[in-house]
């Protein structure tokens, strides 16, 4: 998959998994409370307006390559996911995730994409759809935690969750912030692949009677080779009238997401 393409796919799926607050809390002051209570707190918490409009600053680097540029991303609560890249005000790429259907293309190698998310869940290594991405970008659990059976303990100022059983093929974490019940961290492990993603959240802000991310860390590690992306918002509006303008330019070559 070419650079930008990748680059806004990866920044899409892991954009909003996790908040933190500036404030630290120490472990003496946080409550023992039933992981059944914490976890009703958390959606009681969930995002609640209809759409977002933000623009952002991203900085991609591996070991090889090292780029930073400029995103424009809308919302639509359960509906559309529209992302926009530039560099340099020029246009680089575009992404469009709605139920049904994945679809990008990047103008740099003049590709595109057009598919569902059977591709996109084979290259990371874990089953996607709709929802599960709009729960990552909106700061929700990627996991319904209100199915299956979990355990929780007082870690490191939080909230930690975490399955009573791993699934086969991942382990994962929750890490939440006991003062606002939002996602402060998201680990996915793949141990067979030697795959790690950890997602933190430096500072978020108050927006409208939202809580909501200033600033976004990512790392990611496969094998030896290390993946960082970090974001800062520049502006985010809610409840505005959008449109997904998006069509794919004539004379691109169809790829994979191999």
């Amino acid at each position: 998959m070419k650079l930008f393409s990748k680059i806004l796919l990866v920044v899409l799926l892991v954009f909003t998994a996790c908040k933190s607050n500036k404030k630290t809390v120490d472990n003496t002051n946080v409550n023992a409370i039933t992981t059944k209570k914490i976890i009703s707190n958390h959606y009681n918490s969930n995002f609640n307006k209809k759409t977002i409009n933000a623009k952002l600053n991203a900085k991609y680097k591996d070991n090889r390559t090292s780029v930073t540029f400029s995103i424009k991303l809308r919302l639509e609560k359960d509906k559309t996911i529209w992302m926009s890249a530039t560099k340099l005000g020029f246009p680089v790429a575009k992404v469009k995730i709605t139920p049904s259907r994945v679809i990008y293309y990047e103008k740099l190698q003049r590709t595109y994409f057009d598919g569902d998310f059977s591709l996109l869940s084979k290259w990371l290594g874990t089953e996607l759809d709709y929802e599960k991405v709009q729960n990552i970008l909106l700061g929700q659990a990627v996991l319904n935690l209100r199915k299956g059976k979990y355990d929780s303990k007082i870690d490191n100022n939080l909230y930690e969750i975490k399955p009573k059983k791993d699934n086969d093929l991942f382990g994962i974490l929750f890490f939440m912030n006991p003062e606002n019940f939002k996602l402060n961290k998201q680990e996915i492990r793949n141990q067979d692949k030697q795959q790690l993603l950890t997602v933190s959240y430096p500072n978020y802000k108050n927006i409208k009677g939202e809580q909501f991310p200033e600033n976004i860390n990512i790392r990611a590690i496969d094998h030896k080779k290390l993946t960082t992306i970090n974001i800062e918002y520049r502006t985010v509006e809610f409840n505005e009238d959008l449109t997904f303008p998006f069509s794919i330019p004539s004379g691109y070559k169809e790829i994979s997401l191999k």
